[in-house]
């Protein structure tokens, strides 16, 4: 059991009623200090909390991970699944032997028919698999031979909210664990000066881009102990709001009120025996050393030139992609152990040629360009780096469709993904869709079994990585169905 919830259940009657008393004083104490307005009360070293005895469960070949989660839903048949015998179904309608009666979402659910759009983007072959790649991705192209594209992720979820969420936190709906968190929980912290588990939100480029909504409890550590939630950064000046020291307060003096509200926190401790009252502590003394890190990590100005060569100018202007993935790098390479990015905008129920350029820009040199440093500093063959969407999206046309212009509705039952680094098999392509990219006919992947292969990387067996909540042995790959390592993903 966590120490937290083990303590909380062990409380006596005297502890109990002892915090009441104190409880106008708290509040009063709480204001003064304000916990909250600080955004670090889920951030702390590892030693707090700690995580599951035995892990990691073997040998791990992935330390770090990089997730770049593209919201929307990137259609997979303009990108990574080319399906070029469609063109002669241009605007003739998906059979129905094919569509097998799925049910739909209320954008496409009243249309009298479903015209085949084929992507007006070419694809060629590159790297030693062959892989065929879109025109919209030459940098992607450019590391064929370093990524495994899966072609048959499948999800339970068709709607963004129930989707993004299944396939961060594992389950559709909220107040679960999200993947980062059951990383920190497991694994903790490599870093004393920085969060184990880092959050950053991109911005799109194209005015006409959907944007679908985003919130904290996408990187909360729900029913686990609050320091293993993701801390956001955000872009500008000031990365964690309220972490420099107000006018007129200098870092001597911040350091004597640190050392003051820490002599109380542990007399409060010793009365009332509050692992939580520790865990604030270390909370505190955290916020004070990143005061440091995170200024230190986020300034630019040591990169040599040769970096904007590579990455491109873009990457010197925070809340563009190129920007968050140049501080996933560098956050990387001071040891954090789980950088999260949201790139929003991938949602193409309409414009989908227009539109679709524009957000691969936003992101295909960037990811490139970040395999590239990764390898140049000895850091590739131990980090997992993800891209990918909750869920795809249909080749037939949502609303109007014309030779140059379509859209693409919701589709869960298949999209691409790629996987590298951290004990991937790069040059891979697993899994087979049919020729209109809509039901899979070889090596389906739920996402289940994409969490646990990611566990498996990092050394973690996902049936024996659970948490004791509300009588259940809650894990990340749940409970309904068996989940299973793909192992041809596995270098």
């Amino acid at each position: 059991m966590h120490p937290i919830d083990e303590a909380i259940q062990t409380e006596t009657r005297r502890q109990f009623f002892g915090k009441l008393a104190t409880g106008v004083g708290g509040l009063a104490l709480s204001s003064l200090l304000a916990e909250d307005a600080f955004g670090l009360g889920q951030q702390t070293d590892a030693v707090v909390g700690g995580g599951p005895a035995g892990v990691p469960h073997f040998a791990p070949k992935a330390k770090r991970c990089i997730y770049l989660h593209m919201m929307g839903g990137p259609p997979q048949v303009d990108l990574l699944d080319h399906k070029p015998t469609l063109k002669d179904w241009y605007n003739r309608d998906l059979p129905e032997s094919v569509r097998q009666g799925q049910r739909l979402t209320t954008m496409t659910a009243g249309q009298a028919r479903f015209p085949i759009a084929p992507s007006v983007f070419e694809f060629s072959q590159h790297g030693q698999s062959g892989a065929w790649i879109s025109e919209l991705l030459p940098y992607t192209a450019r590391m064929a031979d370093d990524i495994a594209i899966v072609r048959s992720m499948h999800t339970d979820a068709i709607n963004h909210e129930p989707a993004i969420t299944l396939i961060q936190t594992g389950r559709q709906i909220p107040g679960q664990p999200c993947i980062g968190s059951w990383f920190a929980y497991g694994l903790g912290s490599m870093n004393s000066d920085l969060p184990a588990f880092v959050v950053m939100n991109a911005e799109k480029s194209h005015p006409k881009s959907n944007v679908q909504a985003i919130s904290a409890k996408m990187w909360s550590a729900g029913f686990l102990s609050p320091e293993f939630a993701g801390v956001g950064l955000r872009a500008g000046a000031d990365p964690v709001l309220y972490l420099r020291d107000p006018n007129g307060v200098s870092r001597d003096v911040r350091r004597e009120m640190l050392d003051g509200l820490g002599e109380l926190n542990r007399i409060q401790h010793e009365q009332l025996g509050s692992p939580e009252t520790l865990a604030r502590i270390q909370q505190y003394e955290m916020a004070f050393r990143m005061q440091s890190s995170v200024s230190e990590m986020a300034d630019l100005a040591t990169e040599p030139a040769s970096t904007f060569e590579r990455w491109g100018e873009e990457a010197r202007q925070p809340g563009k992609f190129q920007h968050a993935a140049l501080m996933a790098r560098r956050l990387i390479e001071r040891e954090v152990r789980f950088v999260q990015i949201y790139h929003r905008g991938w949602d193409v129920h309409g414009n989908a040629p227009e539109v679709l350029p524009a957000q691969a820009r936003d992101v295909d040199r960037a990811a490139w360009a970040l395999i590239q440093d990764l390898k140049e500093r000895g850091l590739f063959d131990e980090t997992l780096v993800i891209w990918g969407g909750e869920f795809g999206r249909t080749i037939y046309s949502q609303g109007r469709l014309t030779p140059t212009d379509y859209g693409r509705d919701h589709h869960p039952r298949c999209f691409s993904l790629w996987m590298a680094g951290g004990g991937v098999k790069g040059g891979v392509v697993y899994g087979e869709t049919d020729e209109f990219s809509y039901n899979i006919v070889e090596n389906p992947v739920h996402i289940r079994d994409f969490q646990a292969t990611m566990l498996h990387l990092f050394g973690i067996d996902h049936e024996r990585f659970t948490f004791k909540y509300q009588g259940l042995d809650a894990k990340l790959t749940g409970v309904e169905a068996p989940a299973r390592v793909v192992q041809d993903l596995l270098a």
